[in-house]
């Protein structure tokens, strides 16, 4: 099942993406919750409400869905439009992305590959949707996209073993770690942390949906692939992460609590390469979809 974040007639929604169309997931619960429990709730419209609420399940979307087939009203809560898009969660608590998590990249960047994960944070405050601009200003120089596995902790999770890390999972998303690579190496040389030249405004690019793992499980070999321009400048498999998703929710959750509507991002794979103004930025992941970006110049001041 896929959910998605899109912008309505009468608001933001949350959205499950079916073959027919998008259903209003936010009202349908809405009505669901009046007429079969007799309770009249504040809609809810965003993901990570949802998540906080202990409420994002394939089975709380399932039976909202077969209610409103039941009482013949999925035809009233669902659009076959095409609705402009959220990002999945506009504002994670916090995003923990993964650094040479591909030998490939590790050595194009000419480093070893890691004994331990290599983890730092992009800011919040970064994050974009699909279709969203993302705003380069020429003065930082070189900026790479780089295609990454994301994925988002539905409940609390401190000191998760490898075993039980599938039961904290909510799902799963297409992450762009957009990158201002001269940014980087200076810091790099300066051995300075690479917060600020991951965490531009418009540096994250994540969507367009959230699959669930009813269709993606942690250990799944899923294809990636990049493309500017409909060329494609990498394409690799999840199969190639250095450390797996259990492995890496094992370590990150015995250093910090990871909280719900948390992202972990899990590295990117060789091929990384500037883009430019202009250009358009199509980042794929089988069983997700398509993440697609254009690149446009900020204005100088």
């Amino acid at each position: 099942m896929k959910i998605v974040s899109f912008k309505g007639d009468k608001g933001d929604r949350i959205g499950i993406q079916t073959d027919r169309g998008i259903v209003d997931f936010s009202a349908g619960f809405q009505a669901y919750n009046l007429v079969e429990r007799e309770e009249l709730c504040p809609m809810i419209t965003d993901v990570l409400t949802l998540l906080e609420s202990g409420l994002f399940d394939v089975e709380i979307f399932t039976e909202t869905l077969r209610f409103l087939s039941r009482h013949s009203l999925l035809d009233r809560y669902i659009t076959c439009e095409k609705l402009p898009l959220n990002p999945p969660i506009s504002k994670p608590p916090k995003i923990v992305a993964l650094g040479l998590n591909y030998a490939g990249h590790a050595k194009e960047s000419g480093r070893e590959a890691p004994k331990e994960p290599v983890i730092f944070c992009k800011a919040a405050s970064a994050v974009i949707g699909h279709e969203d601009e993302v705003v380069i200003n020429p003065k930082i120089g070189r900026v790479d996209p780089e295609i990454e596995l994301a994925v988002i902790i539905g409940k609390r999770a401190k000191n998760v073993s490898q075993d039980e890390a599938g039961d904290f999972i909510a799902g799963y998303t297409i992450l762009n770690d957009v990158s201002a690579r001269d940014m980087q190496s200076g810091d790099f040389e300066l051995c300075n942390p690479w917060f600020r030249s991951k965490s531009l405004d418009t540096f994250c690019p994540i969507g367009p949906c959230i699959v669930l793992p009813d269709e993606i499980s942690p250990l799944d070999e899923l294809d990636l692939e990049l493309k500017v321009n409909g060329e494609t400048r990498q394409k690799s498999n999840t199969r190639q992460l250095i450390f797996k998703i259990p492995a890496l929710i094992e370590y990150i959750s015995s250093l910090m609590t990871l909280e719900p509507g948390d992202i972990v991002s899990t590295g990117t794979p060789e091929g990384i390469a500037p883009i430019h103004p202009g250009d358009i930025v199509e980042a794929t992941i089988e069983k997700i979809g398509t993440l697609r970006n254009k690149v446009v110049e900020s204005e100088l001041k």
